[in-house]
């Protein structure tokens, strides 16, 4: 069965360095050349516009460290200006390399195929050649992946996979003969490794990183990810295979258990702005790690209170518009008299339950939906969204006594035209903003405005944009945060296999 999953594609541009394989001195592992590209305004306009449901949609779900050890592999990362991160493999025997984003947020692996004849995009990629390989195995079935933004297809095929210097053998990928998408063409990686789990694996395939553990080429079943978010620097960041690099981070990781198998997925606390709570997550929200998506995706309701205590730029909603003119006394004398804010929007008769997720009124909203038809962010669901947001930010504002009039005045004001649009912030306000914070695991783990807030060009080009967008998803499978490489960029993250959980520790 097909799992849509989102790729957030950041399109770069300048200062590319070249390929080069370099021999670590640490037992034998190989470290591999590093590459970067500057991030330009029209990456963060394009990854914004992205539709995020596709990707989420269909359901959701003490250490080792010895690095001197044969059975840790370190893969080092090529950092594209803070957008995204990709390392190099090799597939067949010999060897053709492919560079690929290690991607928590999917299952599959896949590279284009020399098949591949109709689709520009796999015209400026490397493409497996299966003639060329003494181990490859044909299987065909056909396959396919949905994204927000596109697709691939093509078939199954098997074949020993070189990572750094360990080989895993037999291993099923999908060699895509179709890449349905403008995406794909500007993108400057070949394909996706995915690091999820078999439960959102298309065609049920058991993932690279399943086959490596079995094969008992590691001896510990944990993978960690450091993220080097200094655009300066040539090392842009490693992933590490069977063990924890210490060198990494400081002090201890925060461990939480898997709450559901698919993606990384967590339980969040609470979300602060400043020292304030927002009250969205105060029930618990989930959460998914997710080294494939480059910001930080979250409910509309708390990431405009963020581009707005941020003083983040946007385009006044008409969607909010109409909800306070129409409801809003309504949402405040059910608020004040005591209604439970997430009954509020049901009660006014904009959003009902229907025993599996919330849905606009008279008009079902159904999810998993194919990439041709509308996601979320429709017209069926528009004045529900608004609704949500308002009761949110009108509760937030009675919790710090400020008048009815005052709180409907900048209720709308910085709300974006639509749910994925830009949020421009003044560079020279970045001292003054607040810092925001993820409770996990009962530890408040702070970005602070210079990490969650993204630069592109240099001197007095540059511009400042909010790294949050925004990601609306219903019961039961929301609300939903993304933390994406923003948040693993300042906090060094362990996928534990082995105890199902997941650990955090401030990267340095």
């Amino acid at each position: 069965m097909t799992k849509n999953f989102l790729l957030l594609l950041i399109c770069l541009s300048a200062l590319t360095y070249a390929l080069a394989l370099h021999p670590s001195s640490n037992g034998g592992l190989v470290r591999i050349g590093l590459k970067k590209k500057q991030l330009d305004p029209t990456s963060i306009n394009a990854a914004r516009h992205a539709k995020k449901l596709g990707r989420y949609a269909d359901g959701l779900e003490n250490l080792p460290r010895n690095l001197d050890s044969s059975d840790v592999d370190i893969v080092s990362l090529k950092n594209y200006m803070d957008a995204q991160y990709f390392g190099e493999i090799g597939i067949g025997s010999p060897p053709q390399n492919f560079t690929v984003i290690f991607d928590t947020g999917s299952s599959n692996l896949w590279v284009p195929s020399v098949k591949c004849y109709f689709s520009i995009s796999c015209y400026f990629h490397s493409k497996f050649k299966a003639d060329l390989s003494s181990t490859y195995t044909k299987i065909g079935n056909s396959c396919n992946i949905h994204y927000g933004s596109g697709s691939i297809s093509g078939f199954f095929g098997q074949d020993n996979i070189q990572v750094g210097n360990l080989v895993i053998k037999d291993q099923v990928f999908i060699e895509a003969t179709r890449e349905g998408s403008l995406s794909f063409l500007l993108a400057k990686f070949d394909g996706i490794l995915g690091l999820g789990f078999q439960e959102i694996s298309v065609g049920n395939v058991v993932p690279f990183w399943y086959n490596m553990v079995r094969q008992g080429l590691v001896n510990d079943a944990v993978f960690s990810f450091w993220l080097n978010r200094d655009p300066e620097a040539e090392e842009g960041g490693e992933i590490v295979f069977g063990g924890v690099n210490d060198r990494r981070f400081k002090g201890k990781h925060t461990y939480v258990p898997i709450t559901k198998k698919g993606y990384w997925q967590f339980e969040l606390g609470d979300f602060l702005i400043g020292n304030n709570s927002t009250g969205f997550c105060e029930n618990g929200c989930a959460a998914i790690v997710d080294s494939g998506t480059s910001l930080l995706a979250g409910p509309t309701t708390v990431v405009t209170q963020i581009n707005h205590a941020i003083g983040a730029e946007g385009v006044v909603s008409m969607e909010c518009k109409v909800v306070v003119s129409q409801y809003g006394e309504l949402i405040w004398k059910l608020l004040t008299a005591g209604v439970r804010p997430d009954k509020v929007c049901s009660q006014i008769g904009l959003c009902f339950f229907n025993g599996d997720q919330k849905v606009s009124a008279n008009i079902e909203t159904v999810v998993e939906k194919q990439s041709s038809e509308e996601s979320l962010s429709g017209e069926s669901t528009v004045l529900c969204a608004a609704c949500e947001m308002a009761v949110v930010w009108i509760r937030n504002q009675l919790r710090l006594n400020k008048t009815k009039d005052v709180v409907f005045h900048y209720l709308c004001e910085s709300m974006p035209a639509s749910r994925a649009g830009e949020s421009v912030i003044d560079c020279g306000s970045l001292a003054s903003l607040p810092n925001v914070s993820f409770v996990i695991g009962s530890k408040a783990f702070i970005l602070t405005p210079e990490q969650y807030v993204l630069k592109t060009g240099q001197g007095g080009l540059t511009v400042c944009v909010s790294g949050f967008i925004t990601l609306d998803l219903p019961p039961p499978g929301g609300p939903l945060w993304i933390l994406g490489d923003i948040f693993m960029g300042v906090y060094h993250t362990v996928f534990d296999f082995n105890n199902l959980q997941v650990g955090f520790a401030e990267a340095v």
